[in-house]
This record gives structure tokens, sequence and C-alpha cells, in this order.
């Protein structure tokens, strides 16, 4: 189960062989990772203020319902993501990586901007929840082609460090986690609940406006990949000259099924992320009737985890093959799941939690670290950018975005605690079967790739 092949074209020859310098290394990395690290700060904090920002900007009698309205505008706003995904996935396929880039992460910045200004309802009425809607409807737009302009970026510098390259696209929401879950600790333990209330949960959004500036500047002055200048050079050789909606919708067309497949491997990665990261911190003070300074402090001990360990096992992906390091993990994750989320709820302890998220943490860190490269590897590089992007946001939009409100809805309406449980097994075996069939995809056109073009 090697898969430094795919089941639609060998790696590229047009990739960098020569070995990048390091500060060339960094370049790729953070420009590449600090869009994807804006948007999971900017999402897991608005989760993990949820409570607040509901009766900020969706006050109604019923507190449980103000909730589930303001977690489903958050998840709306994936609804955006698979137009966003086809809009500059194709964008990021005809006029190279560096710009799709760069204008996802301007859009991106518009959600964060408007977080950290808006009034609330009772200043401006029904409009606050509607631009708030708005916002991340536009952001949601942005993240649908960023991670597949980003992955693209990444693994089109080198043929050979796929893995480890594209990893950084999960160490980089390990960082993201443990920032927004230090501000959300912090700010929680340290600030009266009228403060935090009337401005304090703004401050995490106005530190993402910092950081979003930077990643745009970095990214404007990048240059494309040797892979893609390659295609383009074949293009204009062959004097292609065709609209790229026309030439996409052709390209793509026999993508189908590479398109399925890589949709079912994200689901056990988008699934570890919203339920086992995002809704944690919920979970535990509403179920488990934790300390809300607390249950943040575990999401940073399961942050950090996959921040050290996406690299690790992206390189060792290198080496040994991305489909065993990815299937040997979901299986793991399938059979314990649900005795961990059992023993939780009879012993919900504060160190009991910690050893889920630590476990979590890990297992997320094992499959999401090779999951880009295995994904960039399946589609050919004229149709990488916008088969990443559409795989990826179907995937988070099914799987993910509604994680949080139905694993919180089945709760409320049947009082099972182990409720997360089964959402992430469910994903756990719908990635497991997904791998294996690329699996047996790559064995059986590995005899012919000596001979398909890339």
């Amino acid at each position: 189960m090697h898969t430094h092949a795919s089941p639609s074209t060998t790696a590229s020859p047009h990739a960098s062989s020569a070995p990048l310098s390091k500060a060339m290394v960094r370049r790729i990395v953070f420009s590449s990772s600090v869009g994807n690290a804006l948007e999971w700060f900017d999402f897991l904090v608005y989760g993990y203020f949820a409570t607040i920002i509901a009766k900020e900007f969706f006050p109604m009698q019923d507190e449980w319902l103000s909730t589930l309205l303001a977690i489903a505008t958050f998840g709306i706003s994936f609804l955006m993501r698979p137009l966003g995904a086809v809009v500059l996935g194709i964008y990021g396929d005809r006029k190279g990586r560096k710009a799709a880039l760069t204008l996802a992460i301007a859009l991106m910045m518009v959600g964060t901007f408007t977080m950290a200004v808006m009034p609330p309802y009772a200043s401006i009425g029904i409009a606050a929840p509607l631009l708030i809607l708005l916002a991340r409807l536009v952001q949601g737009f942005a993240v649908g082609g960023e991670f597949g302009s980003a992955t693209a970026f990444m693994v089109e510098h080198s043929a050979s460090r796929r893995g480890y390259y594209a990893s950084w696209q999960f160490a980089s929401q390990g960082l993201a986690a443990i920032t927004a879950a230090t501000f959300g600790s912090l700010l929680t333990a340290w600030m009266s609940p009228e403060h935090l209330s009337s401005w304090g949960w703004r401050l995490p959004f106005v530190f993402g406006l910092l950081v979003g500036p930077v990643g745009f500047y970095i990214r404007s002055h990048l240059d494309e990949t040797p892979e893609f200048i390659e295609l383009r050079k074949a293009r204009e050789a062959a004097g292609e000259r065709k609209d790229a909606s026309e030439a996409k919708g052709v390209s793509f067309a026999n993508q189908w099924v590479n398109l399925v497949l890589a949709i079912g491997i994200v689901a056990q990665s988008t699934v570890g992320v919203y339920v086992l990261q995002l809704y944690m911190p919920m979970y535990a003070v509403k179920q488990l009737h934790m300390s809300a300074a607390a249950s943040f402090g575990v999401v940073v001990l399961n942050g950090g985890l996959q921040f050290i360990f996406s690299p690790v096992m992206g390189a060792l992906s290198d080496r040994i093959g991305r489909i065993r390091i990815m299937l040997t993990t979901s299986i793991l994750m399938g059979v314990m799941i649900y005795p961990m989320f059992a023993w939780l709820q009879s012993h919900p302890t504060i160190g009991w939690l910690m050893a889920l998220q630590a476990i979590a943490g890990i297992f997320k860190a094992a499959y999401s670290g090779p999951m880009p490269a295995l994904m960039s590897e399946i589609f050919p590089t004229h149709v990488r950018s916008t088969g990443l992007s559409i795989g990826y946001s179907i995937g988070v939009t099914i799987f993910g975005g509604f994680a949080p409100t139905i694993v919180e809805t089945f709760i409320h309406l049947t009082g099972d605690k182990l409720a997360p449980s089964y959402y992430v097994l469910l994903a756990a075996v719908l990635s497991g079967v997904s791998l294996i069939i690329v699996a047996h995809r790559m064995r059986r056109v590995r005899p012919l790739q000596s001979v398909q073009p890339a």
C-alpha cells in the first residue's frame, strides 16, 4: 500500500528535484499554512465563544435555541465551500497557485474583520445576525479554495517530500487550536463574565486581523511552483487558449470516482476537528459539568500533539507509504472511540478528558499528516487544485460543518451523551473503506504508470 503514485497519475516529473534551501522551505510552509491556520483559528474561536455570540447576535428566550442558531450560522458558511472550491480551484489551475492563495486570504480576512467590529443585536437589530451570516458565507467561499491551492503549492515544490510539506496544512491547524484554546482559557479565567460578554470575546478576532495581512503580503510576493510553470509552458506550446470553465468542464469530467474517494478520505479528519476539538469544550461544560477554563486547556493538549506529530507522520509517509499509516489509524479510531467516551461518561474527570484528547490528537496527526499528499496524488496536475478544493470542501461540508449541531441535537433529543463517539465511528469506517478502495486502484494502475502522462 505504498502511495507515492496515484490512481490517476504518477508522481510528476515537473516537481523540483533539487533540494530547497531552509529559507525557501520556511517561506513555502508559512505562506501555504497561514491561511489554513487563520481559518481554523477564526472558526475555533467562534465555536468556543458560541454561547456568548448567541446572546450578542441571536437573542432568544430559549437559551438552547439561541446557541443552536449561533452554531448553525457557523455551519451554514460551509454551504459556500463547494462553490468557492469550484471557482477558486479553477482559478488556481488556470492562473496559478499563487494567485488563488492571495485572493483566498484576502476574502478570508473579511470574516475576521466583521467579527471583530460588528455591533451586537441590541445596537443595530436584525442587521447584526444578517451581516454576520453574510461575512461567514464570504469566508466559507474563500476557505473552499484555500486547501486545494495551498496543498498544490506545497506538493509541487518537491516530489520526494510531498508528505512532509503538505502535512503542515494540519500542523497549522494544531497551532491554531493551541492559540484559540489559549485565548479561550485565559479570557474565561481572567475576565469577568460581564467584560467577556461585552468586548473580551472580540480580542481573538482582533489578533487574527494582525496575522492576516502578514500572510497576504508573503503570498503576494511568492514565486509560482515549478510544476505549474512547466504545465503553463506546455499549454502555451500547445497553443491552448480555451475558456477556463469550458476547459475545466472537459478535463475534470473523468475525475468523479477520485472525487468521491477524496470526500470519503476527508471524513475522519474533519470529524476529528469538529467533534473532538471544536465541540469538546462545550461538551465538557454542558454534559460533563467541567469548568470552561479546564476544558479549553485540554484542547491545547490535543492541538499541541497535532502540531508536533503531523509533520512527523507526513515525513514518515514519504518513506513507508501514506495509506499504511492512515488505514491503521482509521481502524484504531473505530475500535477505541466508543470505549473511550463510555469511560469518560462514567469517569467525568479532567484527567480522563485529557487522556481522550491526547489519544485523539495523536490519531488526528497520524491520519491528517499524510492526507493532503495522498489527496494530491489522486488528481493529476492540470486539475489538482480543483480536485483537492472540491473534494476537501464537500467532505468538510457534509461531515464537519454541521457536526456540532447534529451531535448537540442528538444529545438534546435522546439524552445519550455518547453521541460524539457514534459520529466519529461512522467517519472512521467510511474513511477506512475509501482508503482500501484507493489502495486497490493504485495497485491496479501501477503497471500502466510508466506509459501514462503526468
